[in-house]
This record gives C-alpha cells, sequence and structure tokens, in this order.
C-alpha cells in the first residue's frame, strides 16, 4: 500500500497548538498531557516540588501516575497512565549513553512498572519542549499522536491503514514525516505490535534512524507488558518530529567541563574497550562465554549455567553477524557503540517470511534467553525470534523465560501435546518455538494461554490440569508477576535479593552483584551484601532519573580503576556524573547527594506499591530455582558442590543419604540464608521487618509527603 493512500484515510480527531519552550539547564519545566478518549492535549507546568523531589525520568513518571491513579486503579483501566520522560542529562551529545528515557505505568503484573529505553524520542520531546509525554484515556479506534515540533503543535488522528508491527510501521511513518532521506534523522516512532494486543507481555519500540545503514532501527522498553497498555489505549503510534539535533539544545551552564569528560571517556573506549568487554565490536553479547564458564548462563529453564554448545552462540558467533565498522550508538555521541545489529537477514518463517530485514542485537539477554535458557543453540534461529519479538511487540527477557518454563513444564508432562495444539515443546525444539511465538502474538490457539505470563499459565495450569502448586511456583522464575532476567543467581546470595527485591520485579538494572559476591568474594558477611544492595540499586536508579544509560558506567574502567578504594563503584566515573549533573543543572551537587536523590524516589516507588496492597515483605519471595536445584538431576549435575557444601558449611555428611534428603536439607539453609538477607537489606534501607520504610527514614530522606506517611502508618 502507498503512503500517500494511508495518509488520506486519516481522520483528524483534535489539534493543538502550543508556544514552544526552549530548554535552561536541561529542563524545559513543562508536561505534555494527551488523553487518547477525552480527546484533550494540554500542557502542564512541572510545580517545584516535583523537580526538586522527583528529578526527572522515572521520578516524574511516578509522581504523575500516582496523582493521575488510585490504589485500585487497574493496568486496563482509562484512568491509567503512561509516562516516558528522559531527564536533565537526557538529549546532551557530548558524553556517551545520554539518550535513555524511562516508562512509568500500571503494569499487566498489576505493580508500578518502569523500563529504560534507547533511541531517539526522549531527547526530541525535551527539544520540542517537554520534560514528559503524559498518556491516559483510551481512544475508539486506533490512534496515531503526532508532536511537530516545527510548527508546535500535537495532533491526535485515527489511522485505519498503516500496519501494526513495529518495524513496518516505524519505517512507514518514518517515510510519511520526512520530507527527504536527511529528514529521517530528525523523526522517532514510539509503537508497540501485534503480540501486544493479544498479550500481558507487550513492549514499547523506539525508532532511531541510522544514516550509516540507511534503516529505521528500534530500541526496546521490554519489561512488564508496557507496550500492552500502549495497545489497550488505541495507540498505534506516536511520531515526533524535530527541526534537527543540535548539541547546545540543552542550554548547559558549562559546556566545557561536560566536553573535557566525555573527551576522557572516548580515550578510555579507544584504548581499553579491545581488551576489556568489547562493547564497540560484540555490544553485550561479550558476556555469552563468560557467563557459561562460571556457570551463570540460564540453560533448560535455569536448571542449570552451561552447556557443551556454548560454542554456537558465543560472542565470536555474534561478533561474525553483526556490521562492523559503523557507529552502533543508539543516541548521538555514544562511542561505546553497543547497539549491534545483523543487516541484512532474510525472515524464514511467519508473515514477513522472505523479508529483508534489520535485527537489532542480539543482546546477552536475548541471545541467553532465547537461546540458551531454552536448550537452543542455533543462532540463525536466535536472530528469528529476536527479529519477531521486536516487530511484534513481545519483551524477549520475558519471552525466553517464560519458553523455558512452558517447555520445562512440557518435559514434566504438566503440559500435554493435547494442550499445547499438537506442539512438542521440548528443550532444543526451535520449530515448535517459533510456530508458539506467533501463535502468541496472533493470540491463537495454545499462544493465547502462554500470552498471560507465568503467573497466569500456572493459575490455569494447577486450577484447570491439577498442577502441583508448589512445583510450579519452585520452577517458574517470576516474582513479582514478572519473569527473570538471565541470570543464574543460585550461588549468589547477594544477586538472589538483587532479582527479588526490586520494586517492579526481578531485573538486573537495579543490581548485578554477582561478580562481586560469588566470584570475587568481596561482600562475604550479610552486613557487606547489605550495603551493596543499598548503594548499587540506588547508584542505578539515579541513571533513569537524569536520562542516562547505565553501560558507560562499568563497561570500560580506567586504566587505574583496580587501584582505587572502590573499584566496584568506578570512582572516576561517578566523579564524571557529578561534574556532569552540576555542569547541566548548575546546582551543588556530590556524590552523596546523588544517592539521596534516589532514595527518594526508590522509596516512593516502595509506598506506591504499597498503597496498591503490595510493596512488604511477602512480596520479595523468590521462587526456589533463584537460590538452589528443585529437581534430582539438577543436584546431581552438581552433585560435588553441593555435597561439599552440607558438609562443609553445614556439617551434614552427604554419604548415604538419598538425594531428596540432601536437596531438602540444602533448601533448609538457603531459605534461612535469604530470610536473614532480607533482614539486613531492610535494616540497612530504613524499613521495617516487614520491608516498609519507616517514618523516621523518610524524613531523614525528605520524603515525609504526607500522602507517603498515610500510607505506611498502618504498617508501623
Amino acid at each position: 500500500m502507498q503512503i500517500d493512500e494511508m495518509t488520506k484515510a486519516h481522520k483528524l480527531i483534535t489539534e493543538w497548538k502550543y508556544e514552544w519552550t526552549p530548554l535552561d539547564k536541561g529542563y524545559t519545566d513543562k508536561i505534555l498531557y494527551v488523553n487518547v478518549g477525552s480527546k484533550e492535549i494540554k500542557e502542564k507546568t512541572v510545580p517545584a516540588e516535583m523537580k526538586e523531589k522527583f528529578i526527572g525520568g522515572k521520578g516524574y513518571g511516578l509522581r504523575l501516575l500516582w496523582d493521575a491513579t488510585k490504589p485500585d486503579t487497574k493496568w486496563n483501566d482509562p484512568e491509567n497512565e503512561i509516562i516516558l520522560s528522559s531527564g536533565p542529562i537526557g538529549g546532551i551529545t557530548q558524553y556517551s549513553g545520554t539518550g535513555k528515557s524511562l516508562v512509568v505505568t500500571i503494569s499487566p503484573t498489576d505493580f508500578i512498572m518502569d523500563s529504560n529505553v534507547g533511541g531517539f524520542f526522549g531527547p526530541f520531546l525535551k527539544f520540542n519542549g517537554f520534560d514528559a509525554i503524559e498518556l491516559q484515556g483510551k481512544a475508539e479506534n486506533d490512534v496515531i499522536i503526532y508532536i511537530d515540533g516545527i510548527n508546535h503543535k500535537v495532533e491526535i488522528f485515527e489511522a485505519p491503514l498503516e500496519p501494526i508491527d513495529s518495524h513496518a510501521l516505524a519505517e512507514t511513518l518514518t517515510e510519511m514525516y520526512a520530507n527527504d532521506d536527511k529528514e529521517k534523522m530528525n523523526i522517532s516512532v514510539v509503537s508497540a505490535g501485534e503480540a501486544a494486543d493479544n498479550s500481558l507481555i507487550g513492549m514499547l519500540n523506539v525508532s532511531f534512524y541510522d544514516k550509516k545503514k540507511e534503516r529505521v532501527r528500534l530500541k526496546q522498553a521490554g519489561r512488564g507488558g508496557i507496550g500492552s497498555v500502549f495497545r489497550d489505549k488505541k495507540i498505534k503510534a506516536i511520531v515526533i518530529k524535530v527541526p534537527g539535533i543540535k548539541g547546545t539544545a540543552n542550554n548547559v551552564v558549562d559546556m566545557p567541563a561536560i566536553m573535557e569528560r566525555g573527551k576522557r571517556f572516548n580515550k578510555e573506549m579507544r584504548d581499553l574497550d579491545d581488551s576489556q568487554c568489547e562493547m564497540r565490536t560484540k555490544g553485550t553479547a561479550h558476556l555469552m562465554e563468560i557467563m557459561n564458564d562460571y556457570d551463570l548462563l540460564p540453560t533448560n529453564n535455569y536448571k542449570y549455567g552451561s552447556h557443551k554448545d556454548i560454542k554456537n552462540i558465543d560472542s565470536e558467533v555474534w561478533k561474525s553477524r553483526f556490521v562492523q565498522g559503523t557507529p552502533d550508538g543508539c543516541w548521538i555521541g555514544c562511542n561505546m557503540s553497543c547497539a549491534k545489529a545483523v543487516n541484512p537477514f532474510i525472515v524464514q518463517t511467519g508473515p514477513y517470511k522472505g523479508a529483508e530485514v534489520i535485527v537489532d542485537g542480539p543482546e546477552y539477554e536475548n541471545a541467553g534467553g532465547l537461546g540458551s535458557n531454552c536448550g537452543i543453540f542455533d543462532p540463525d534461529y536466535i536472530i528469528e525470534a529476536n527479529f519477531y519479538c521486536d516487530t511484534y511487540g513481545i519483551c524477549t527477557i520475558t519471552w525466553g523465560t517464560l519458553l523455558a518454563f512452558v517447555m520445562e513444564c512440557y518435559e514434566a508432562g504438566i503440559i500435554t501435546k493435547e494442550m499445547s495444539g499438537g506442539l512438542e515443546l521440548n528443550f532444543g525444539n526451535k520449530e515448535a518455538a517459533i510456530e508458539l511465538l506467533h501463535q502468541l502474538a496472533a493470540g491463537a490457539k495454545f499462544g493465547k494461554q502462554v500470552g498471560l505470563g507465568i503467573a497466569g499459565l500456572k493459575k490455569i495450569l494447577v486450577e484447570e490440569h491439577g498442577a502441583d502448586k508448589a512445583f510450579l511456583d519452585d520452577i517458574g522464575m517470576v516474582n513479582k508477576n514478572l519473569e527473570y532476567s538471565e541470570y543464574v543467581s543460585k550461588e549468589s546470595l547477594a544477586q538472589q535479593g538483587g532479582f527479588a527485591m526490586t520494586n517492579k520485579g526481578p531485573q538486573h538494572d537495579e543490581a548485578w552483584l554477582i561478580f562481586m559476591d560469588m566470584v570475587n568474594n568481596q561482600i562475604p558477611t550479610f552486613e557487606a551484601k547489605a550495603e551493596a544492595l543499598h548503594y548499587f540499586p540506588m547508584f542505578r536508579t539515579w541513571f533513569g532519573l537524569v536520562g542516562l544509560c547505565k553501560l558507560p558506567w562499568n563497561d570500560v574502567e580506567p586504566v587505574n580503576n583496580a587501584e582505587t578504594s572502590e573499584p566496584a563503584k568506578v570512582p572516576e566515573h561517578v566523579d564524571n556524573y557529578v561534574t556532569i549533573y552540576k555542569a547541566v543543572t548548575g546546582n551543588d551537587f556530590s556524590k552523596e547527594e546523588l544517592i539521596r536523590m534516589s532514595e527518594r524516589v526508590y522509596n516512593f516507588q516502595r509506598i506506591f506499591n504499597l498503597r496498591r496492597g503490595y510493596g512488604t515483605r511477602q512480596y520479595d519471595a523468590q521462587p526456589y530455582r533463584a537460590a538452589g536445584p528443585v529437581t534430582n538431576e539438577e543436584y546431581e549435575s552438581r552433585a560435588e558442590r553441593y555435597d561439599k557444601q552440607l558438609k562443609e558449611i553445614l556439617g551434614i555428611d552427604p554419604a548415604g543419604k538419598s538425594t531428596d534428603e540432601k536437596k531438602a536439607a540444602l533448601r533448609k539453609h538457603r531459605e534461612s540464608q535469604y530470610e536473614k538477607l532480607l533482614d539486613a537489606v531492610y535494616k540497612r534501607r530504613g524499613w521495617n521487618s516487614n520491608g516498609v520504610p519507616t517514618i523516621d527514614h523518610l524524613k531523614n530522606i525528605g520524603m515525609d509527603l504526607p500522602e507517603l506517611i498515610e500510607t505506611v502508618k498502618p504498617f508501623m
């Protein structure tokens, strides 16, 4: 279909013109509010208290969502919102990793969800005069929202003919709104896809135009079903266009300071990346064999941490598939260039069979989740599944973990061939795996049930098929109704807490402590683990407040970093961030205030969950597989390790004991250790033994807002 046919079919619903507000010290102090149900578009002014306490990004999203919803608002209620916001540092081009935005909503998991995303939309929104966009309501028919930064207007129009899937939709809309090839750089599209219509695990894609590859590319806000919320509102896409991209748009206070730190970091990337993480040639896929070597690569639904066929999907395989020698930053000026892509790739299955496409990734999480966790060690399958997850709007982490659960249930006889519609869902069956993915996207056959996620599928298996709930709870890698990301945490108590104690569910963007804890034994005591589980989640939260990507922080390190007093924190890079924040905003700032900023927002999110009936100790429980072996084969595959631990740690002689007896003894110990960890972390974070922030702590961090005090009081 021709683009002019699609354009002619547009039906303008409403148009709103605005007076452009240029950025000043990284802010416009304006929010764009769009209600696709009532058709209201307006500008809101950011209150001084909101700017002071919530900073931007995730903080703005949480504050706006709290004010817009009630304690019992559901994910598919019209009053639920999706808020997308960058932050004061977001959009500068002189330092790597400054293009991130945070998306916040009430998730289909029923928890408050935040998910970070690259691409151009967040910075472009700022350049067009708004620190955040707040989406509310439900449209009657599919609509597109167009934010025109040239004529300073916002339109909502019905768009019946454009394709729904993200790769096709983003390409179509970029072509539609660019007057020529040069203008394609000035357009970004937010979209979901068919699977977001038909499942609870939909994600959002944010586009950017890669002028070297001459292709529209996609970055993902993957976690927690945000794309499903987006499509429930009947939003097909948001399109934004800017007059151009200027490195001075943020109107910062001290540009020379930012440039000096950027120049220093860029030299580190040039000099050190090839010998450290190889991000510029492999992206995060450099982790594949490293995780395998340390028994941390999820295999067969996290039963195991390594596999003999890792060579088929290790980092050298991905390096050979990725386009090399072109800039791969998902925002201007990022020299980490980790957003690798396979281009071209010929699709082998499904509705786009035979099409030549570009596939962003696979990243480590995709290769680990879609590949090894499902027992599949075929790079072509992983790329194909990666492509379809992206264009259908499916979170690759959620899908990999969900499919691995389904496969274990199939092999255990819990899911039968009759239930699966004839699909033989054994580990390693790539043909059945890709067919189930297509079914999920279409909301068809067994895919419809699987699209409910692990939590929803467990409920069906127990209530309708008589499955053993305790066993499913043990092997279903889910916490707060969100599927785990792709690391085996059995031998790292700190990482178990880093997953299950998160506010939104087990996502590695809060704390990745496996090497500190398991490999290097840097945090041996409960107190040391608690300190790490205080500092790192708070430090990483700050990235989501100001518009930064976490990867440039520690995926390349200064040559003398190991000689510093706290190498895990990469002190020189922390100082870079302190310097840059001060240089952008002009505000007095320190590394201590950085943590306090994050504490305010982190505790707010915890209490937000509490307001919704969650946010207490019971919701920080983890599935046992995150902590230890559930099945006999799992124990016996690492019997030497586990037997040694029974003998040396617990003083239990394993000789003569059955595997069941040894498993039970180990489980009792590991579950006890986790409870002790919860106690230590809660104490360090200023929470009571039920995991609720105390009133004194809220006062100490300057977050004793009346609505928060009222929410926590009944739990004191």
